[in-house]
Formats: C-alpha cells, sequence, structure tokens
C-alpha cells in the first residue's frame, strides 16, 4: 500500500514539473508577410480593414520622423514633408500619428507604416 503511494506520488510530481516546463515556452507568431490573424478586421469605428499587407500598398512612402504629443498636435516627416492628421501624403491620408508608427488611410483600408530604428554600432 505505502508503495502504491509512494508510486503514485511520484507519477504526480513528474506529471506537474513536466506541464510546468510545457507551459514557460512561449510561441512567437512569425507572420512571413501575411496578415497576422490576431489582429481584428473591424476598427473601433466600424471600417474593415483591407486583408492583404503587400508593401505595394504603402508605395513610395518613407517615414523619416514622429514629434508626437499625447496632449495636443503630433507631427511626422513622411518623405521629406512635416505632415498632421488630415494632411494627404499622394493617395494616402494620415489618420493618426503615433509614438513610433503612422496611421494611413487609402480608399477606405488602414495601414500603419512603422518608425525604424537606427542601429548602432
Amino acid at each position: 500500500m505505502l508503495k502504491n503511494k509512494f508510486i503514485l506520488v511520484s507519477v504526480f510530481f513528474i506529471f506537474t514539473s513536466i506541464m510546468v516546463a510545457g507551459a514557460a515556452e512561449q510561441y512567437v507568431y512569425e507572420s512571413k508577410g501575411k496578415r497576422d490573424p490576431f489582429i481584428a478586421l473591424v476598427t473601433s469605428d466600424g471600417r474593415l480593414l483591407k486583408l492583404d499587407t503587400d508593401e505595394e500598398v504603402k508605395g513610395d512612402l518613407n517615414l523619416e520622423g514622429i514629434i508626437y504629443d499625447k496632449n495636443g498636435v503630433s507631427f511626422a516627416i513622411v518623405n521629406g514633408a512635416v505632415v498632421k492628421i488630415g494632411d494627404v501624403v499622394g493617395d494616402n491620408q494620415v489618420l493618426r500619428i503615433e509614438k513610433e508608427k503612422v496611421i494611413f488611410i487609402k480608399e477606405g483600408a488602414t495601414f500603419d507604416l512603422e518608425l525604424k530604428k537606427e542601429e548602432t554600432k
């Protein structure tokens, strides 16, 4: 009887240690250029987002800098021009300016252009 309890307790501890070790692993989704399935398809204001995130949608937009003010008007430098919310660059209108990215809208579809981090050597 004591031997059976010992085996049962041993199996329990082995099983729980395996479960805890497995739970510690984190899964990282690599989109490989495809849409992230964990991002909502509809914005909070009811617009349907475009499903593909091809680079051709972004065209020749180059985000060079952001002047962000959470309590006031933010600006971004896109293709050498200073823009604010509502301004148009090519066929794209600036929808929102955040700390690290600018959200544009083109033909009813939104996309974001992230600020590239410079590498230091």
